[in-house]
């Protein structure tokens, strides 16, 4: 998946498709982590460029295979035999916005409890644990309907006996004992992420440790515990008070973002509200996990030293004991145009911050790689023309930079852009700036040059982001899950290739109109 270390805190459970990095963040100290990402180009010259990488493309696409089990789950498997080792991904097609309502945050949590183990693993004696976990569930409910009636005492009682089965049913725990096996298997890079689309596993192993991933991930999926559920909800709320609580930009965040999707589940945080989390239960997350964690709703890459009949082989062996079930409910809802600007400020113990989106297609539109490119003319490094003019030129603010795809990518969403404001300066100044800036792509002809310099830098970013077998597995998932087809990403170059201004001037401005905005300001409280 692509790396998180330039986004903000609260915009980091955001995986999306950006194959070149136009893609946030410079600085705030806490928020924002500095890193360059200086373009690997080989070769400047744009056509020169883009023919050398067709056949490595060309290339890759020949050494892809792939299979489907009876059950539905499908398996992309692409051989690369430069290192003995592999990288694996599993990819749920199901994210913050699938969520049912009342219950936001059961997708990320599901995530967290999914490393927590099974009957197997994970645990000293699950037979002896099972009616522990059984009755803390029983317990809770009764807290809960104690709460609601003002039963204090009652709640008291029922919390003293609640820590007590806790801690009986912690003693049959064993801490981190499926990444402790990953780890000594050789493992590396164990996470897992959750965005508003999607969930995914992910992790790399030594090529002789295929079978072991193949049981591993197998079992885990097939019949997890939810072990540690209330101590696991503890530590969501704390990562929620981080990001989001006590974060005026993570407040910010929140808040914008629900006012841009007031229909679609866009609007919703990933994290979760604090009223939902707190009263989840391990049923919701089971209901929630037997409803989309299915095979026909799960799809894996497999990037590296391996033999595409031996993991069809094994795939069948351990992922083909999955019982197909019914498709996984699709989202409904569509948020309609909208029909003015809308604003929301916020008067916070911050530096001021300047939000501004516009809506704009899903990744599987046509025009997708045009509005990729139209951020990165905008804000990909320090020559775009938001750090040129607003940082360089007229230093009204310390940070500039947007982004297309937010919150996900995989239904019509934001272009966003935003900006830190500079001492002296007003977010009013911030947006009088930008503005300017994103007319001048609605009025004038962006030069072949600059758009040459754009699309040169995309060539040598799709390359990049497909030379680690992680993030070609993560390309390859995206495309086939919100796309279709795999085959998709590699159509990319040739799209990109053709791309003209008077592309760039038709989408600007068929985006850019006030009654398509969404403004968040952010504002000291000294101000």
């Amino acid at each position: 998946m692509f790396p998180s270390w330039r986004v903000p805190l609260c915009l980091q459970h955001i995986p999306s498709t950006r194959i070149w990095r136009g893609f946030v963040g410079t600085l705030l100290i806490g928020l924002l982590w500095g890193l360059s990402t200086t373009p690997l180009l080989a070769d400047q010259n744009p056509t020169r460029s883009g023919a050398s990488i067709q056949p490595y493309l060309d290339q890759v696409m020949d050494e892809v295979s792939e299979f489907r089990l009876d059950n539905g789950m499908k398996f992309i498997v692409l051989e690369r035999h430069k290192a003995p080792v592999v990288s694996f991904l599993i990819y749920a097609d199901v994210g913050g916005a699938n969520e049912p309502t009342g219950q936001t945050g059961v997708a990320h949590y599901l995530e967290h409890l999914a490393f927590k183990g099974t009957k197997r693993i994970g645990t000293t004696n699950y037979q002896q644990e099972k009616p522990l976990l059984e009755r803390m569930d029983q317990l809770f409910e009764q807290i809960q309907a104690a709460e609601k009636q003002g039963k204090s005492e009652q709640v008291s009682q029922l919390m003293t006996e609640f820590e007590t089965v806790q801690a009986e049913a912690s003693k049959f725990v064993k801490p981190n004992e499926f990444s402790q096996i990953v780890e000594r298997a050789g493992g590396v890079g164990l996470n897992a992420a959750t965005s508003t689309d999607s969930t995914v596993y992910f992790y790399s192993l030594p090529a002789n440790k295929l079978e072991l991933w193949m049981s591993l991930e197998s079992e885990r999926f097939l019949e997890p515990v939810f072990r540690e559920f209330f101590k696991e909800k503890q530590v969501i709320l704390e990562e929620r008070r981080l990001r989001t609580d006590n974060s005026p930009v993570g407040q910010m965040i929140e808040k914008f973002t629900a006012e841009a999707f007031k229909v679609h589940p866009y609007g919703r945080p990933v994290i979760g509200y604090v009223e939902d989390l707190k009263a989840l239960d391990r049923d919701n997350v089971e209901d929630f996990f037997e409803s989309y964690y299915v095979p026909n709703n799960l799809t894996v890459a497999i990037v590296g030293d391996v033999y595409p009949t031996e993991v069809k082989q094994l795939a069948q062996t351990y992922f083909g004991r999955y019982n197909a079930k019914p498709e996984p409910p699709k989202i409904q809802l569509v948020e309609p145009p909208q029909q003015e600007t809308r604003e929301v400020t916020m008067k916070l113990p911050s530096q001021p911050w300047y939000f501004e989106g516009y809506h704009r297609p899903a990744l599987s539109h046509p025009d997708h790689v045009i509005y990729e490119t139209i951020a990165s003319i905008l804000s990909n490094g320090r020559t775009s023309r938001l750090y040129q003019t607003l940082v360089e030129d007229q230093q009204v603010a310390l940070a500039a930079e947007g982004f297309s795809g937010y919150p996900g990518d995989k239904y019509p969403n934001l272009m966003l852009f935003y900006a830190l404001t500079a001492p002296g300066h007003s977010v009013e100044d911030v947006a009088v700036a930008l503005r300017n800036q994103i007319e001048k792509l609605k009025t004038e002809p962006v030069s072949q040059t600059e758009l040459e310099q754009v699309k040169t830098q995309a060539r040598a970013n799709l390359l990049r982001s497909l030379d680690s077998n992680m993030g070609m597995a993560f390309a390859l998932l995206e495309y086939e899950v919100k796309t279709g087809n795999w085959m998709n990403l590699f159509q990319q170059l040739d799209a990109i290739s053709k791309i003209t201004p008077a592309d760039i001037k038709r989408v600007a401005q068929e985006t850019f109109r006030p009654e398509n905005r969404t403004i968040g300001k952010l504002l000291s409280q000294e101000s």
